[in-house]
């Protein structure tokens, strides 16, 4: 997995890299430039329509500047419009893509910046180096740029926000954001989700021993990741191979999330699904899962079973009693969600019962009952990993980047997933996935890890065709398509 670095730790490797490989820093530069354009290119934007890249002074300006010459070469007409003060005031590799901008490329001074209709706005103006507050002159820019109102692109980060921190002021609001090697901190928050828009993260060829030495517990987790992960099974197998899982949840009202679960479950390739709910829902279980077992009153032999899921539907009334016995008798990693959780939150004693490196799946309401309230998202991943440190225990905190905090400090970011996975039932079907991998004979981390990743595949496979109208269903049948993309056999 790719090591997400601090914004103060971005140069390092930059001279990590330059070390290992001899190359020149600008040479760096031009692989950032190229891999941005080989992307734009790659969105089918018009040639009619205008570019125009704001450029700063330091390198994320160079990285502007590099790009403006690509782009003339690729028959768009191109503009500079000018944030730095002079050109002598451009850091080294600046200057030098400066001189080597074609003669048909306009300099505009900030008195006379114009935005044509239907161009393109890209922000190239300040990088992952800002400390501290915002210059006044930084944020007359920003606020000029801001007023454009067509598609607006930023490089690496949108100016103004922070590489770690929140926004305190002002920063570019970008439709996409094309960032290289792995996403900053500051582009993962949900507070800057309007500035960052629709993210996206190029390689440019740092090799990975560049990282070695520079310390970071924050990983991302993509696509190239997930198959090493997977467990292989051989033809001789059989549906006990595959897994015996239990998945206590729905209650009268609200079975279908109980449902939900089971389909995900067995649709992520478990073997035997079991649905332990009150007696008088069995009926409907049975109908709208046929290839599922009920259960209902005391579980005799909880053993029996490779992994549990609790809590999707289930309910908190007289619920105490049945999960505090079964977390007596069930000494192997479970899954939690949903009511499980806000039974956890409520009588707290059986956290500590909780076998260790059970996977907790809450998102952020259910997070604040369970850990306690965060005043901004950074505070509250440092809360989900002292949670998951003390308590030996696998958090999953859901959202637009699902973040997994693990026992021994590491915190992974997941790369999948979709804005229209929010609806109802999206999360019932992540339980099932992780609670399947987990019967399967997958460690919890592992389970976790492929569970995260192939939920938001899933959901980006079903949203192609389904968009706004998605719902938690399309998800459940779109899993088998992530092993297809993924070649997972």
């Amino acid at each position: 997995m790719q090591k997400i670095l601090a914004g103060n730790q971005v140069k390092d490797l930059d001279s990590q890299h330059l070390k290992l490989c001899g190359q020149e820093s600008h040479e760096l530069m031009e692989a950032a430039a190229h891999s941005f354009v080989n992307w734009f290119v790659d969105q089918n934007f018009s040639l009619n329509s205008p570019v125009l890249i704001a450029v700063g002074g330091g390198n994320n300006g160079g990285d502007g500047l590099a790009i403006a010459r690509l782009l003339t070469k690729k028959s768009f007409s191109v503009s500079i419009l000018q944030c730095f003060e002079s050109i002598d005031k451009l850091s080294p590799d600046g200057l030098l893509n400066y001189n080597n901008l074609p003669k048909s490329i306009d300099l505009i001074s900030f008195e006379n910046w114009q935005f044509p209709e239907n161009s393109i706005l890209i922000d190239a103006f300040l990088g992952v180096g800002l400390k501290g507050e915002l210059r006044p002159v930084a944020k007359k820019y920003i606020t000029r740029l801001n007023e454009y109102d067509g598609k607006v692109i930023s490089i690496d980060i949108p100016s103004g926000l922070p590489s770690d921190d929140i926004v305190s002021n002002t920063a570019i609001k970008a439709d996409f954001t094309v960032s290289f090697e792995f996403p900053k901190l500051s582009l993962i928050l949900p507070e800057h989700g309007e500035f960052v828009g629709e993210l996206v993260i190029l390689k440019i060829g740092v090799v990975n021993a560049a990282y070695n030495g520079i310390d970071s517990s924050l990983y991302y987790l993509e696509a190239q990741d997930i198959p090493p992960l997977h467990k292989s099974f051989s033809r001789f197998s059989y549906k006990g191979d595959m897994g015996k899982v239990l998945l206590m949840g729905g209650s009268p009202g609200k079975m279908g999330a109980l449902i939900l679960f089971a389909k995900s479950a067995l649709r992520t390739g478990s073997g035997l699904v079991t649905c332990h709910m009150e007696d008088s829902e069995r009926f409907i279980i049975q109908t709208a899962v046929p290839e599922a077992m009920a259960s209902w009153g005391l579980i005799p032999n909880p053993e029996f079973y490779d992994s549990v899921g609790i809590g999707p539907g289930w309910g908190t009334e007289n619920r105490e009693r049945l999960l505090r016995q079964f977390l007596q008798d069930f000494k192997k990693p479970i899954v939690i969600d949903a009511d499980g959780l806000n039974l956890l939150a409520r009588y707290r004693d059986l956290v500590s019962l909780l076998p260790k490196n059970s996977i907790l799946t809450p998102h952020i309401g259910e997070f604040t009952r369970l850990v306690g309230a965060a005043g901004n998202h950074p505070e509250r991943l440092e809360k989900a990993k002292a949670f998951a440190l003390e308590n030996q225990l696998i958090l999953v905190l859901k959202g637009a980047n699902t973040v997994i905090s693990f026992p021994d400090g590491r915190q992974v970011v997941n790369s999948s997933g979709t804005k229209y996975m929010a609806t109802g039932g999206s999360g019932d079907v992540l339980t099932g996935m992780i609670t399947s991998y987990l019967g399967m004979g997958y460690t919890p981390e592992n389970a976790s890890l492929c569970g995260v990743y192939h939920h938001g595949l899933a959901g980006e496979i079903a949203s192609r065709t389904k968009r706004r109208s998605m719902v938690a269903s399309d998800i459940i049948e779109a899993i088998p398509a992530t092993y297809l993309h993924l070649n997972i056999s």
